[in-house]
């Protein structure tokens, strides 16, 4: 454990940042499922859902959660499916 104590402070706020950037990661995996799973089931709010999945990309993206070319690739494909 660091002994000064500006180290220590970016230990903490490294691990609170770490904790919500999962929780982030975590929500946006589970959003893409939820998308995929409405396109291949035909179901009638898919429209809806991709609309609301590519809205969390953006978030993801604007917070640094992943990088903007990451982020218009996942569109991309799922703009892609759904028009399938």
């Amino acid at each position: 454990m660091a002994n000064i104590k500006s180290a220590k402070k970016r230990v903490l706020v490294n691990s609170k940042r770490a904790e919500r950037n999962k929780a982030r990661n975590s929500a946006l995996k589970t959003q893409m499922k939820k998308a995929n799973a409405a396109i291949e089931a035909n179901s009638a709010d898919k429209d809806e859902v991709v609309r609301v999945t590519i809205k969390k990309i953006d978030q993801a993206a604007a917070k640094g959660l992943i990088h903007k070319n990451n982020a218009a690739n996942k569109k991309s494909a799922l703009v892609k499916k759904a028009n399938a």
